[in-house]
């Protein structure tokens, strides 16, 4: 082996390293701090808060479980729907919502 291919053996590693340092921040990084910000949003729900789905229907919290919630939708108080708690996209505080 000569030197010309050792030094192009190791350019072609240094160039593996940026482009996986580059992947890392551009789409590792990111979606980590999203499941961060998600989990901390289901962990401070509460009852009463406002939500939206991820199917698009506002509703409101009425009861909690370790995974499931109780959402009432609607202005019909009897449309009731137990629901995992990963199917939550947005949260609306009750003191935010009455403001």
């Amino acid at each position: 082996m000569d030197a010309q291919s050792g030094a192009g053996l190791g350019m072609m590693i240094i160039w593996m390293v940026v482009i996986f340092g580059m992947m890392y921040f551009l789409m590792i990084r990111p979606q980590k701090k999203e499941q961060k910000r998600l989990q901390a949003m289901l962990n401070s729900m509460e009852v009463g808060d406002s939500i939206v789905t991820t199917g698009g229907f506002y509703g409101v919290i009425i009861d909690m479980t370790e995974e499931d919630v109780i959402v009432e939708f609607g202005n019909n108080k009897n449309c009731r729907i137990p629901m995992r708690k990963q199917a939550i996209a947005e949260v609306e505080k009750a003191e935010q919502a009455s403001a």
